[in-house]
């Protein structure tokens, strides 16, 4: 793309500004008025139904449907059927005749979400959809002929199911008429801003909050996390923070301590953050800006900040057996129980609360955990 040639978003619920969404843009009006089938690559959450909607909308179809289906979502058999329909008494529990979505979108687009899950025989069903325009509801012997749009998505490499043999390439050929790649958040980063106010914006409205101000400070927290489920989980948590603040500022200590701690941790499924250096790097960068109590030096700061996220994890992949804890941790019992108590009267201190009695909720130090 010209260095100076530069596209506005196609929809105002699409923002970003950065070269890569530039050249998402150019692409997504290249493809909009052409008839030819889409395919969408891209990690989860960076967006790839939000341009399928904009494909649509700037088509010649856009007055037709837009059915969207995710493949990864049901088994095949139910899949089979959602899609091309079935008639009645075609398989237990077909009590009546069902119009797939493939018939339902006739004369506008169809979305696959997730087409690289799909088995060996559906994809036969498909390619002959995209290559004929025809298909046969399960259990009829009737063809049905359909004037449909295909934009597909997926999460993983084609390319590579191609050469695994998990995905047919004559398929593969027929989507991948006018590919678009989505950039995941880490590699745009500096459209966080945008989409940070976007959704404060949003969630304002929708919770009917004031919409707080979001500081210089809590922007730069909010860039400097890799984000690993991209722009969905931003949205996520920036629809958590204007509720939890409860018409109040989003503060440093909000994002550093979290109660949500979406932003200064890895993805939960592990536990553990598994980018330990980024962790770090947010808190840090955080930290150094955010108020602390008086007589607290900045080193203790950083590093009790950056402890209680690694006790909290480990507890958390531990379902909060504090034994297994600190025998991962490698330390007494007795002292997690006493960390644990620092934490609870910090949190207190920084919501405002009189300090409650920590251990009212704790088994024992002695107890099993």
């Amino acid at each position: 793309m010209p260095k100076n040639e530069q596209f506005e978003p196609p929809l105002p619920e699409i923002v970003g500004s950065s070269p890569a969404m530039q050249e998402v843009y150019r692409l997504v009006r290249l493809a909009a008025p052409k008839s030819a089938h889409v395919l969408l690559i891209g990690e989860t959450g960076t967006g790839k139904e939000v341009i399928a909607k904009a494909v649509h909308k700037l088509s010649r179809r856009a007055d037709g449907p837009f059915i969207r289906v995710n493949c990864g979502a049901l088994h095949e058999n139910l899949l089979e059927s959602e899609l091309f329909g079935h008639i009645k008494g075609a398989f237990t529990g077909a009590v009546e005749n069902k119009t797939g979505r493939f018939e339902a979108a006739h004369g506008g687009t169809i979305f696959l979400d997730e087409i690289n899950s799909t088995s060996p025989k559906l994809q036969v069903k498909l390619l002959r959809v995209l290559q004929e325009k025809e298909f046969e509801r399960v259990g009829d012997s009737r063809t049905i002929r359909v004037d449909v749009r295909v934009i597909a998505a997926t999460n993983a490499s084609l390319e590579q199911a191609v050469e695994d043999g998990s995905f047919r390439e004559d398929l593969y050929y027929r989507l991948n008429v006018i590919p678009i790649t989505l950039p995941p958040l880490r590699e745009r980063r500096d459209d966080i801003p945008l989409l940070a106010q976007f959704f404060v914006q949003r969630y304002g409205e929708v919770h009917k909050c004031p919409v707080p101000e979001l500081t210089p400070m809590v922007l730069e927290a909010l860039k400097a996390y890799d984000w690993p489920g991209n722009v969905r989980e931003l949205e996520n948590t920036l629809e958590r923070l204007i509720v939890f603040a409860d018409g109040g500022p989003i503060t440093p200590d909000m994002l550093r301590f979290g109660r949500l701690r979406p932003v200064i941790r890895g993805p939960r499924s592990s536990g553990i953050p598994t980018d330990v250096p980024s962790l770090i790097h947010a808190l840090v960068r955080v930290g150094l800006h955010a108020p602390r109590p008086d007589g607290v030096k900045l080193h203790k700061f950083l590093v009790d900040g950056v402890e209680r996220e690694l006790i909290e994890a480990v507890l958390r992949e531990c379902n909060d057996n504090q034994v297994k804890a600190a025998e991962r941790l490698g330390i007494n019992r007795n002292t997690l129980h006493k960390k644990r108590e620092e934490y609870r009267r910090a949190e207190s201190g920084w919501r405002g609360e009189p300090a409650a009695d920590a251990g009212a909720n704790e088994p024992p130090a002695s107890a099993a955990g």
